[in-house]
């Protein structure tokens, strides 16, 4: 109780040193979490992070882990569906699949098909598939879950992926050289818009993304052109995660959930 009054006092300071085009989210819990990495929360409020090469699924009622230390260490994990969980090792190049009581159900090696496909990028798509990047032939594909088809789509891509992220209906990524781009279920590609190199990146919307820089995160909209301050207590953080109005700050204490209604 006493760390919330804390934050609530430093909010309160905070929102007297706010400018009028700031947006001012409101404090509303800390969750005390010990992680390397933090990857989100789902639709019940189950928390997601690695600590020792070790996935953490961090919920009300305690915690329950997976790991694997044969595949070495874990370079993504997606939760974008809870009941399917994916965890990527791309120097093995494996993927597993997890249910929501953090059991394997699924292992794909894909080094191990006829034609070895070496994969850098991994997300969940729609009907029990995932996305891939093909890093050889610099080309996205949709991997069936249930038939193990494997589907190229669309034309190689130029550059590198400096960020990507997924839904079930598209592919979405940042370049190096500074494009947003979208690829949907049928290879169809489009650049979104021009982006600033910036520390991290979440896309939340078709044209609206939230922009790490320089330890201060901002909204960016290009219907409306306008690029937005996000007013947070802390000065220092390691990662974000902003879904159905709740944003999540994670720092070396754990995380900060703020409610904000984003423009």
């Amino acid at each position: 109780m006493k760390k919330l009054h804390f934050i609530f006092f430093f909010f309160f300071v905070f929102i007297t040193n706010a400018t009028s085009q700031d947006i001012i989210p409101m404090a509303l819990d800390s969750i005390s979490i010990k992680a390397d990495n933090f990857f989100g929360f789902d639709g019940y409020k189950n928390y997601y992070y690695i600590k020792n090469n070790i996935v953490i699924k961090k919920s009300s009622l305690g915690t329950m882990q997976f790991q694997d230390l044969s595949l070495g260490e874990i370079t993504k994990v997606d939760i974008l569906n809870p009941l399917k969980i994916i965890v990527f090792y791309e120097n093995f190049n494996t993927i597993l699949v997890l249910d929501n009581q953090m059991n394997e159900v699924d292992r794909i090696n894909l080094s191990e098909r006829a034609r070895p496909i070496v994969i850098t990028a991994v997300g969940v798509a729609d009907q029990d598939k995932l996305w891939l990047f093909n890093s050889v032939d610099q080309k996205l594909a949709l991997y069936d879950l249930k038939s193990k088809y494997y589907q190229e789509i669309g034309v190689p891509i130029n550059g590198q992926i400096n960020y990507y992220q997924t839904d079930y209906n598209y592919f979405q990524w940042i370049s190096n050289y500074g494009q947003w781009l979208s690829c949907d279920r049928y290879g169809k590609i489009r650049t979104v818009n021009e982006l600033d190199r910036a520390d991290a990146y979440q896309i939340i919307g078709p044209n609206k993304i939230l922009i790490l820089k320089d330890n201060a995160l901002f909204v960016r909209d290009f219907i409306t052109n306008k690029q937005t301050k996000i007013h947070i207590v802390e000065k220092s953080f390691r990662n974000f995660y902003y879904k159905d109005q709740i944003l999540s700050i994670f720092t070396n204490e754990g995380n900060t959930n703020y409610k904000i209604n984003l423009p």
